[in-house]
C-alpha cells in the first residue's frame, strides 16, 4: 500500500473516471486504475497508470480510492467481494446515487473499516481538470481535508456541505432537476418551434436571453420563500394559470407533444384548486412540498 501523498487509486473506467484518472496522471500522480472491462484503461496505462488485476489489488495500492460507477449498486456489486481489502481506506465516492443511499453507503464503508466520502460532480468529463469546475462533498471533515488537494485535482473546487454523508448527493440532486427540467423545456420549445417551420437555431438567441434572466427570478422568491411570503402583490397564481394554459393549447394546436406542459398546466390547476388564486406562484412551493394537500 502506498502513502505517497500523489499516489491514488482510481475504480470504474467510463467517461468520467477516466477523464479523473488521466486529469491526476497529468499532475504527476501516481494513478492505480481497474475497471471490469480491462482494455478501457489502455489509454491510461500507456500513459503512465498502472493497471490492478483485481479490485483487491486496487485497494491495496493506496488509502485514497475514487470512485466513479454508475451507482451505488454497481459500488457494492464491485466493492463487497473485497471484503478485508476495505479496512483502512478512504472511499471517494464520486457516482451517482440518492441521499439516503450515499448514508446507507457510509455506514456499509464503516463497518468495513473504511470511511466514505460522498461526491457530487457538476460537470461533464469535459469539465474535469479545470480550475472553475465544482464538486460537492459530504461526510467526514478530516477525511474532506486529508483528500482536498487530491479532490481539487479532479475540479478546481470543492464544496464540502456538511458532515451528513447525504448532503453531496442532495446538492448534486438538486442541480439536476433544475438542469434535466431547463433541457427539457428547451427541447420542447425547438420542438413547437420546428412545428412551425422554424429550427433549434432561430430560437437559440431567445432561449439564452430567457436563462439569463432566471438569476434575478431566483432571487427574488427565494427571499419571499424563506420569509414565507406567498402574497400576490407582484403575480398572481390566477395569472400564471391563464398563461400556462396558453402554452398548452399552443402546443395542442400545432400537433406537438403536449405531455410536459399539461402536468404544468396541471400543477397550477391544482394550486388554483387548493385556494391560491390570489397568492404567488411561489405559494405552489407548499403543494410540492406537501405542507399542504
Amino acid at each position: 500500500m502506498s502513502s505517497d501523498k500523489r499516489s491514488i487509486t482510481v475504480l470504474g473506467l467510463g467517461p468520467m473516471g477516466r477523464a479523473m484518472a488521466a486529469a491526476l496522471l497529468d499532475r504527476g500522480y501516481t494513478v492505480t486504475v481497474w475497471n471490469r472491462t480491462a482494455s478501457r484503461a489502455d489509454e491510461l496505462v500507456a500513459r503512465g497508470a498502472v493497471q490492478a488485476a483485481d479490485v483487491a489489488e486496487a485497494l491495496a495500492a493506496n488509502d485514497v480510492v475514487v470512485l466513479s460507477l454508475t451507482d451505488y449498486a454497481a459500488m457494492y456489486e464491485v466493492l463487497e467481494p473485497a471484503g478485508a481489502a476495505l479496512a483502512g481506506r478512504t472511499l471517494v465516492n464520486l457516482s451517482s446515487d440518492t441521499p439516503e443511499q450515499a448514508r446507507a453507503a457510509a455506514r456499509w464503508a464503516a463497518e468495513r473499516g473504511a470511511v466514505h466520502l460522498t461526491g457530487g460532480v457538476t460537470v461533464p468529463p469535459s469539465g474535469i481538470g479545470q480550475p472553475d469546475s465544482v464538486t460537492f462533498y459530504s461526510g467526514p471533515r478530516a477525511a474532506f481535508d486529508t483528500c482536498r488537494p487530491h479532490l481539487e485535482v479532479i475540479t478546481g473546487r470543492t464544496d464540502h456541505r456538511g458532515e451528513d454523508p447525504g448532503l453531496a448527493a442532495l446538492f448534486y440532486q438538486l442541480g439536476m432537476v433544475m438542469f434535466w427540467t431547463s433541457m427539457l423545456s428547451f427541447w420542447q420549445a425547438v420542438a413547437l418551434a420546428r412545428a412551425n417551420g422554424l429550427k433549434a437555431a432561430d430560437i437559440l438567441p431567445h432561449a439564452v436571453d430567457t436563462a439569463r434572466s432566471l438569476p434575478g427570478f431566483f432571487a427574488f422568491y427565494a427571499e419571499r420563500i424563506d420569509a414565507g411570503d406567498h402574497s400576490g402583490d407582484v403575480d398572481r397564481l390566477a395569472m400564471g394559470t391563464a398563461s400556462v394554459e396558453h402554452v398548452l393549447h399552443t402546443h395542442a394546436d400545432s400537433g406537438v407533444d403536449t405531455r410536459l406542459p399539461a402536468a404544468v398546466v396541471d400543477l397550477f390547476r391544482h394550486g388554483m384548486a387548493a385556494g391560491h388564486a390570489a397568492d404567488s406562484f411561489s405559494s405552489l412551493v407548499e403543494l410540492l412540498t406537501g405542507t399542504e394537500a
